[in-house]
């Protein structure tokens, strides 16, 4: 009967089925058994995007040095001065990057066993087993980028460090005494800070020992401390020491070239964005808030500057705008991937009457001569950051919290205002007292061995003519 065949039928498929799904299902958990093990031995893949971004950053920051910082210093000096300025930017980048490969990136980011707390090893000098295969691992527990990736970056912030310190003694400093300071400035003073500030043992081994700073808990994003307190110090102990220009106070000393200090800026501005978003390792939604940040912050900067200068000088002026756009830029890194946008935007309302206050009146109370504002920009700037990063990453604020690693689900936490800001301010103080005195002693040996300053004669000339013998300019 057709029922009765029809049940027969399903019962010796069933019959079949089973002989052979059964096999089946022992082979599949075989073969499970046996993946599992050469997939956890798997070498991890960086991720194409995450490295996309980071090659990319690296070169916005690049933009940042040159042409950016050169044309923005070159364009406040004098005419006369104006290549010498290009000059020592782009040759200490130069000479920057070659130390940061011999071993410079090897003593920032590599452990240094007994004064780990202070400087790392010597272990990758020379890039000693650093290959395309290589990998660094970003912020997230498991995702990597190309470790020559990671070296080109963090390259490009080593490079950019020393010459902001330059357009605080601009006009009137020796090349060779730049160049010479600026080197051991690195050696010194730049790879210990950095390694204080960022070395640890990553989301996979956040347990290993850290730099000093970081294990304060002081958080840094994207260079505050490293870059802008570290430069803007160093640049008012050389300010100090090399003295003032001749006919300061006297001679009239304006920008020759706002033009091109916006220009200048304006590349600033357009790097910055891989010098902060790029600092996420990463192009997910972090890398997003950095960018926005950078946008926001620095523009409530300029506006406030702008206005500021409204209520004290009657008129806004296109030195103060860009002055307080720096300034924006300045304060936002140490919180770029930390403050939420309205919280960038405070920061940026707040820092530029408080450099206002040191460029126009701090420095002529005190008559130290800072050609570029340099510390009262960068380092002013970069101090009221650091602080104020320990307030806005306060996810009540809109910020996004730190990353307590070692909770399984990694979930943002926040130790309260009080306990934050104060491994800030341990951050600060640390960096400014290492960076005062290593900066100090690093000018004295260079004044006691080539000298400081030009003569009197060449200074009068100009540096481009007695220095690199052309000129910017040719009547």
């Amino acid at each position: 009967m057709p029922g009765y065949r029809f049940s027969q039928s399903l019962a010796r498929m069933a019959a079949v089925a089973s002989g052979l799904v059964l096999p089946a299902v022992a082979w599949a958990q075989d073969a499970a058994a046996t993946a599992a093990p050469a997939a956890a031995a798997a070498a991890p893949v960086p991720d194409k995007g995450d490295t996309t971004w980071m090659l990319i950053s690296s070169v916005l920051v690049l933009l940042m040095i040159v042409p950016g910082l050169g044309l923005f210093y070159g364009g406040l000096v004098r005419a006369k001065n104006m290549l010498s300025v290009l000059m020592q930017v782009t040759v200490i980048a130069a000479i920057a990057m070659i130390v940061w490969v011999a071993f410079g990136y090897s003593v920032t980011f590599t452990a240094g066993g007994s004064a780990n707390s202070f400087i790392g090893g010597f272990s990758k000098a020379f890039l000693a087993g650093v290959t395309p295969s290589t990998l660094s691992e970003s912020f997230t527990k498991g995702a990597y980028i190309p470790e020559l990736t990671f070296v080109c970056f963090q390259m490009t912030f080593a490079a950019i460090t020393p010459g902001l310190i330059i357009g605080a003694f601009a006009e009137r400093i020796k090349f060779s005494a730049a160049i010479i300071f600026s080197t051991l400035w690195l050696i010194f003073v730049y790879f210990p800070v950095a390694h204080m500030v960022w070395f640890w043992g990553g989301p996979s081994a956040y347990t290993d020992p850290a730099g000093l700073i970081y294990s304060f808990g002081a958080i840094d994003f994207a260079g505050g401390t490293v870059v802008h307190i570290n430069a803007g110090v160093a640049g008012l102990v050389g300010a100090l020491m090399v003295g003032k220009r001749v006919g300061f106070g006297r001679d009239m000393m304006a920008p020759h070239s706002l033009t091109l200090t916006l220009v200048g800026a304006g590349l600033l501005w357009v790097g910055w964005f891989g010098f902060n978003a790029g600092s996420n390792l990463e192009a997910n939604g972090y890398a997003a808030l950095a960018m926005i940040n950078t946008f926001v912050a620095t523009a409530a900067a300029m506006l406030s500057w702008s206005l500021v200068e409204v209520i004290t000088r009657g008129k806004a002026s296109l030195l103060g705008a860009v002055s307080g756009a720096v300034a924006g830029l300045v304060v936002i890194t140490p919180a770029a991937g930390f403050a939420g946008p309205m919280g960038a935007i405070v920061m940026g309302l707040i820092v530029s009457p408080v450099c206002y206050f040191f460029v126009s009146t701090v420095k002529n109370k005190f008559g130290y001569d800072d050609t570029a504002d340099v510390f009262g920009v960068h380092g002013v700037g970069g101090i009221l950051g650091a602080i104020l990063t320990g307030v806005f990453v306060n996810p009540a604020l809109g910020g996004a919290g730190i990353v307590d690693y070692s909770t399984a689900d990694f979930a943002a936490t926040y130790a309260g205002t009080a306990t934050q800001v104060l491994a800030q301010l341990k951050g600060v103080l640390v960096t400014v007292l290492w960076t005062g005195i290593g900066s100090a002693i690093i000018f004295k040996l260079v004044d006691l061995t080539v000298g400081l300053r030009v003569t009197t004669e060449a200074e009068r000339e100009g540096l481009d003519l007695s220095s690199h013998g052309e000129a910017a300019y040719h009547s």
